[in-house]
């Protein structure tokens, strides 16, 4: 999938007016329908405009990828038989990112178009190809062989509205031989639209990553009757576990607002153990792009995980990523590469 980017940092009537052509809002995440189609080539064909692989969860392969050696991440997806496919795979390969494609012979490769105004993005999603993978290319002998090789699963929650028997093959993989399954809500539509998928996977879960708003969703879809989002991710941590030799975690990123962890023991029933840990400080000056940050953070987090890094390290290298993101435009990551700096 790729991202189409409208950037501005200054809101104009000219942006007001595209909001308002497509029924968008300033902030927020949405998948396209008939009515939101042509707003891809009219981003397209605006000066300012970007074109940079996206996809949430190809994002934050890139950004684990980033950080880990290369070679370490491998990313599976769905892709159309066009050019859009072969530029994601010359342009992950560069970024040392394994990618592993079904191509579907019909629909086009995916795309997400971003309008940015200020420090808001709205996001339009047409996943197009991205909606077609089949777990029949996952349980193929050559694909089957590389899951079987890797000790961590990722999962974005977008996935739940495409293949849910492919993320629950996963899941049962990982709780049968002990590795880590991770997954992450996404965007608060999930919770809210796809709620019974998303508790399919529930007990599978072994870290759940979201950020406020989704947390918030997921409370009032499951009628928690919390807003407090400690509390949320208290009681996400205590939901019935099926692989009880790890713990939940559950990581609630609130912006520049300390993230909460929450780690629950399976074994000891009711016990939760609650952090905030600090962001890294960015300046408003320093912010060009809020897109792809919680993807960013997400890679990072995972790469101190598959490193074997101390979970508030882990979460620092994932506050750490999230910073270098927000300062590209897009889902993207400086280069040269930076090499990370812990937190004082």
């Amino acid at each position: 999938m790729f991202s189409i980017l409208r950037a501005h940092h200054n809101l104009t009537s000219s942006d007001e007016k595209l909001l308002e052509k497509y029924g968008l809002k300033a902030n927020d995440a949405i998948l396209a329908e008939e009515k939101h189609m042509p707003i891809y080539e009219e981003l397209l064909q605006h000066r300012n405009a970007k074109l940079i692989p996206g996809g949430a969860a190809q994002n934050t392969a890139r950004g684990a990828q980033y950080i880990l050696p290369p070679d370490s991440v491998l990313y599976i997806g769905c892709v159309g038989k066009d050019k859009y496919a072969e530029t994601l795979r010359e342009r992950c390969k560069k970024a040392g990112l394994r990618v592993e494609y079904l191509e579907d012979p019909k629909e086009p490769t995916g795309r997400c178009g971003v309008v940015i105004t200020g420090h808001n993005r709205s996001m339009v999603t047409d996943l197009a190809a991205a909606n077609c993978y089949k777990i029949d290319h996952l349980k193929s002998p050559e694909i089957w062989k590389l899951v079987e090789q890797a000790q961590y699963f990722y999962v974005g929650g977008y996935h739940l509205t495409v293949c849910v028997p492919a993320i629950m093959a996963l899941a049962e993989e990982a709780a049968a031989k002990n590795k880590a399954f991770i997954m992450n809500l996404s965007a608060p539509f999930i919770p809210q639209f796809f709620k019974d998928p998303l508790d399919q996977t529930a007990e599978y879960w072994d870290y759940i990553l979201g950020n406020e708003t989704e947390m918030l969703a997921y409370a009032e879809s499951h009628s928690l009757g919390t807003t407090d989002v400690k509390e949320i991710a208290k009681q996400v941590a205590l939901l019935p576990k099926k692989n009880k030799a790890r713990p939940r975690i559950v990581i609630a990123t609130q912006g520049t607002d300390p993230t909460i962890v929450a780690t629950a023991d399976p074994n000891v029933p009711g016990q939760v153990e609650i952090k905030e840990l600090p962001v890294h400080p960015i300046s408003q000056e320093e912010i060009c792009d809020t897109n792809g940050a919680g993807d960013a953070f997400a890679g990072g987090f995972l790469a101190g995980i598959v490193k074997g890094e101390s979970l508030n390290r882990a979460v620092d290298m994932g506050q750490w990523l999230a910073r270098l993101s927000i300062k590209e435009l897009g889902p993207s990551f400086p280069e040269p590469k930076q090499v990370y700096e812990a937190s004082s």
